[in-house]
């Protein structure tokens, strides 16, 4: 598939230039079909019925299940269903059996969702290491390997920063933990989709990721993958209909891997849309969707940096899809509503989840910064919109 033919199956760009990718990306029209196929044609709960609308639901969902696994070449049976990668990671955080003494390793520049459950663990006696990023965002896997020892339970870190595209040495720092003897989690929330991610590569024993960003899926779906040989180490913190093949008043049986983290009615339309974007995805080709990425972050930073007035943050050589910057003495959040109210740019401004991060940048209590991110369905004119619109705008400051 073309550029301009994934743009064709998002209505909204004919209005809009949007550059918010890293956030959400809008839905193609064939997986919102997907989607209204299941309301009309098959509307049921899932593994609850013997009729065929109820079966042919669960074949659905199950059929997701495999796309979903099948991308990241994964096993269904290590895929749980979430709503986000802020689920995703919380199923982690709170159900290993963490010890008092234990350590958990993270950087300082991760998203709250991949920073806040490990530090609600020092509750628990756990000790929370913070390793510092460099200037430009990036984690050394030496500064990793200086926090890591036999305490460590747990290394997490984030595959690209949400707050800065920084793309980070995952694998380098898989086998600092694994050799240490820790297990490892990635935040795959900003390259699932963008480019190829294979769990078994990467060596991840746990994987976070949304569905609703880089795989184009909708909002409300998100997975965790769990290493077969890592599932005994979790316990689920929610349980109910579903996740139990047995209960007494006195016990229960808990299902298998992994529907017993999977406690009532899924998003069961979603998981569907997220299955017809994987099968999307693939049509596009992951490669062609990485080439056209590294194009349009070449031009993105080019363009923007070459503004005066304006500071961007990060390595130009060491960032994917993201770009953060600032205009001088202007409130982020006043440059994204003149970019959107003057051209239709749509982009982020704020602390992106990330305060930590942003304190990192010094720019936190200036707001933060602007945030613009990318995907397949962007074109050079949008970055040439984007920049000519933030020239003018800089020139008002």
């Amino acid at each position: 598939m073309r550029t301009e033919d994934v743009r064709a199956d998002i209505p909204l760009l004919r209005e809009k230039v949007y550059l918010d990718a890293a956030s959400t990306t809008p839905t193609p029209l064939p997986i919102v079909r997907a989607m209204t196929d299941y309301f009309e044609g098959y509307n049921a709960n899932t593994g609850r019925g013997a009729y065929s609308l109820a079966v042919e639901a669960t074949m659905k969902l199950q059929g997701a299940r495999r796309k979903v696994a099948g991308f990241i070449n994964a096993s269904e049976d290590e895929i749980v269903f979430t709503k986000n990668t802020s689920e995703a990671i919380n199923i982690v955080a709170s159900g290993l059996k963490f010890r008092k003494g234990d350590s958990v390793v993270v950087p300082n520049i991760e998203h709250h969702s991949n920073f806040l459950p490990w530090l609600r663990l020092r509750e628990r006696g756990v000790d929370v290491r913070i390793v510092m990023a460099d200037e430009n965002g990036v984690v050394g896997p030496a500064m990793v390997e200086e926090a890591v020892d036999e305490t460590t339970r747990l290394v997490t870190i984030t595959h690209i920063s949400n707050a800065l595209g920084t793309v980070q040495d995952v694998k380098e720092i898989e086998r600092i933990a694994h050799e240490n003897g820790a297990l490892y989690m990635i935040d795959g929330a900003q390259s699932i989709g963008h480019m190829k991610v294979d769990v078994r590569e990467l060596g991840a024993d746990f994987a976070a990721f949304p569905g609703h960003k880089g795989t184009l899926g909708p909002v409300g779906t998100g997975f965790l993958y769990c290493r077969s040989e890592c599932q005994d180490e979790l316990e689920p913190f929610m349980l109910g209909g579903g996740t139990v093949i047995d209960v007494s008043e006195d016990d229960y049986v808990l299902e298998e891997f992994p529907s017993r983290f999977e406690a009532g009615t899924l998003n069961i339309a979603g998981f569907i849309g997220l299955g017809a974007s994987i099968d999307y995805i693939n049509r596009i080709g992951i490669h062609k969707i990485r080439k056209h990425g590294l194009k349009m972050t070449e031009k993105l930073c080019s363009e923007v940096s070459s503004i005066d007035k304006i500071q961007c943050y990060g390595d130009p050589q060491n960032i994917y899809g993201i770009l953060s910057f600032n205009i001088d003495n202007m409130d982020p959040h006043d440059v994204a509503k003149l970019l959107d109210e003057t051209a239709g740019v749509c982009v982020r401004s704020g602390h992106h989840c990330a305060i930590p991060a942003m304190r990192h940048l010094g720019v936190h209590e200036s707001g933060g910064t602007v945030r613009a991110s990318i995907h397949y369905y962007n074109t050079d004119e949008d970055i040439e919109v984007l920049a000519e619109t933030l020239r003018e705008i800089a020139m008002m400051g």
